[in-house]
């Protein structure tokens, strides 16, 4: 009688019950070469057999079975069985009779077979048919190819749809919609489905295209806003949801690929992947801060702004740092469900734990009413971009009176505003840099904050005009990070570009009328630690936006959730015009106090307060990526050394 040694080292096997010991006793029988003796059969999984394939066969890739005979006529040896590669051989229906089929295989080659030549790869498969018999198997190599392959094909079938839906549903998590659990379940549901399997590379890249796609498509509407733009531009529609789809397939692929890649190199057990994933995801969204001109769109870190003590935990580690800790919760969950391994979890929820305490702490401090600012009046013409436009030169100077004679209008408004903000781009003729004084402020007899184009040193700029109630111009900003194809050209003439802007000299502090702000003009409020230069201590960010391009798409509420994440982040409440809104008072805990919702032509007055500094503003971008790869490392090390 055979003695069975039996060794799990993934829990997913204790489902299945099979009797090893009977098994291995009918191969022993029917080779008669031995009655007694011992055998370890040792389940595991794919992370484990690949590095014994990688040590002992130099090959580096996951097997099924792998053999390890001793020559001992007692001491017969081991049988490593992988669970993931069982798994994909077969189906849930067929799973036990293939694990038997490779019990029966692995014996056999303690016992001597072989499939080195045809001879011998005939007796063994012979034997194999024989044995399994008694156990009422059919042949496998009758049955099982064809359906095997067939099992693969259908499986990676599923699997790349299922990677495509998960990318999709991941999208929802953000506004307009705010479903957060279906960010959680898309994301979890991909690194179940892609890692350590097979087309890893092609399923990554199939969810990144899906994300991307259902993420941005929203950008393409702005081609359609204005006809004469629309008739010049919608040949690019097409093109333009192909490149989103290609972009977000190379971007959002790249946590999948590195982890993946890692884990081969590291060979270490799956209580290491959340790790490397959630670091690897952080680190993504560091490059789309900078990288072509930077575009970190919708951290996932956003999904959390339904929860104020969460998203206020990005006063101490920023979006990027609330990123990581998303996904490692995430992926660490699906660790425990798949492979019962516990410390993940225990050191992502610690530390979301912690960011809750922290975010508390923050509300509190945005919470100081004695910092309140001068009576701001927000101004929102919500002009659609068709009325705006200019259709020819002299509706062109028509449409321009106007609206300047529109914008006056509203500025008067009952009210006793101290200061009075337009959006971007409001102020419809084009201001010379060299330029004295601002015949509009003067009508309104107010000090004024007015987006426009403007004029200098032979280029044009999108710029902000700060001007006293005497129309004094006081400061000029100009835009530092420009829109891709929107307003400058990144291809040059290759692809058509509505706008052909100059960059400006980058962030500032302004003092003006009482008011002590940094300026951002529209998406320069979603870049990460990009506004206030270090020392600076302002009372507040400016923001002057127009959304009027993306209507009520996503893209318009989004752009909100990246203000109220940037608020979080500096610790500085914001002043948001937006020319055909959402317009907003936005607090220094992120939440919005007071609001004129899109397509409402109105004012809206108000003050801000709060202001303070964050250790995320001290600490910067930059430093908190060093301190998530740091942290991860330490991690990494202490879980693979516990491992050995």
């Amino acid at each position: 009688m055979i003695k069975i040694f039996l060794d799990i080292h993934d829990s997913r096997w204790k489902k299945y019950k099979i009797d090893y010991t009977k098994i291995v006793n009918l191969v022993t029988d029917f080779v008669s070469k031995t009655d007694s003796g011992e055998v370890s059969i040792i389940l595991t999984n794919d992370s484990e057999i690949r590095a014994l394939n990688k040590k002992y066969r130099k090959i580096n890739k996951p097997t099924n079975v792998l053999s390890f005979e001793t020559g001992d006529s007692e001491l017969l040896g081991d049988v490593y069985i992988s669970f993931d590669t069982t798994m994909r051989e077969s189906d849930e229906k067929e799973f036990k009779n293939h694990t038997v089929h490779l019990v029966v295989h692995g014996v056999l080659h303690l016992l001597g077979y072989d499939h080195l030549n045809d001879k011998d790869a005939t007796k063994m498969e012979s034997a194999e048919i024989k044995i399994l018999s008694k156990l009422n198997i059919a042949n496998p190599y009758k049955v099982a190819p064809a359906q095997v392959k067939k099992n693969i094909k259908n499986k990676n079938l599923i699997f790349a749809i299922a990677s495509i839906f998960s990318g999709a549903i991941t999208s929802f998590g953000f506004a307009p919609f705010n479903f957060w659990w279906a960010t959680i379940i898309g994301i979890g549901t991909a690194y179940y489905l892609i890692l350590g399997r097979d087309k890893a590379v092609r399923n990554s890249m199939l969810f990144g295209a899906a994300y991307a796609m259902a993420s941005f498509w929203w950008v393409l509407n702005s081609i359609f806003v204005v006809p004469e733009l629309a008739a010049q531009f919608r040949i690019w529609t097409i093109p333009g949801i192909i490149g989103i789809g290609i972009v977000g397939a190379l971007v959002f692929s790249l946590p999948f690929i590195i982890t993946n890649g890692c884990m081969r190199r590291l060979n270490a057990s799956t209580s290491i992947y959340p790790i490397v994933f959630s670091s690897s995801w952080a680190l993504v969204l560091w490059l789309r801060e900078w990288l072509f001109t930077g575009f970190p769109w919708n951290p996932i870190a956003n999904i959390t702004l339904g929860v104020p003590m969460l998203s206020n935990s990005m006063s101490l580690w920023g979006a990027i740092g609330l990123t990581f800790v998303i996904i490692g919760l995430i992926a660490s969950t699906v660790e425990l469900v798949k492979n019962k391994k516990r410390t993940p979890i225990i050191i992502f929820s610690t530390l979301i734990l912690s960011g809750i305490f922290y975010g508390n702490q923050n509300i509190k401090q945005s919470e100081n009413y004695n910092q309140k600012s001068q009576i701001i009046r927000i101004v929102q013409p919500a002009q659609s971009g068709e009325q705006k436009a200019s259709h020819s030169r002299e509706q062109a100077i028509i449409n321009a009176k106007e609206n300047i004679k529109g914008l006056s209008n509203l500025a008067k408004l009952d009210g006793a505003p101290d200061i009075i903000i337009f959006p971007e781009t409001s102020y419809p003729f084009v201001v010379l840099q060299d330029k004295d004084e601002l015949e509009f402020a003067k009508e309104i007899k107010k000090p004024v904050i007015v987006g426009a184009t403007s004029w200098g040193h032979g280029h044009f700029y999108n710029s902000m005009i700060i001007a006293d109630k005497n129309g004094k111009i006081e400061n000029i900003y100009s835009k530092t990070h420009l829109v891709p194809f929107g307003e400058y050209r990144p291809l040059g003439d290759i692809v058509p570009t509505p706008g052909q802007l100059e960059r400006g000299n980058g962030p500032e502090e302004i003092m003006f009328s009482g008011l002590n702000f940094v300026p951002a003009i529209c998406y320069e409020i979603i870049f990460s630690d990009s506004l206030v230069s270090k020392g600076l201590n302002p009372q507040m960010i400016i923001n002057l936006t127009n959304d009027t391009w993306f209507g009520k798409t996503p893209g318009t509420y989004q752009h909100l959730d990246m203000t109220r994440r940037q608020a979080i982040e500096t610790g500085l409440p914001i002043v948001r015009a937006n020319y055909s809104g959402v317009s907003a008072f936005v607090g220094a805990n992120g939440h919005i106090i007071s609001s004129l919702p899109v397509g409402i032509s109105g004012v809206l007055d108000g003050q801000v307060w709060g202001a303070h500094q964050t250790p995320f503003r001290r600490i910067g971008l930059n430093l908190m990526m060093l301190f998530i790869l740091a942290f991860s490392t330490i991690c990494i090390f202490v879980l693979k050394k516990r491992e050995n």
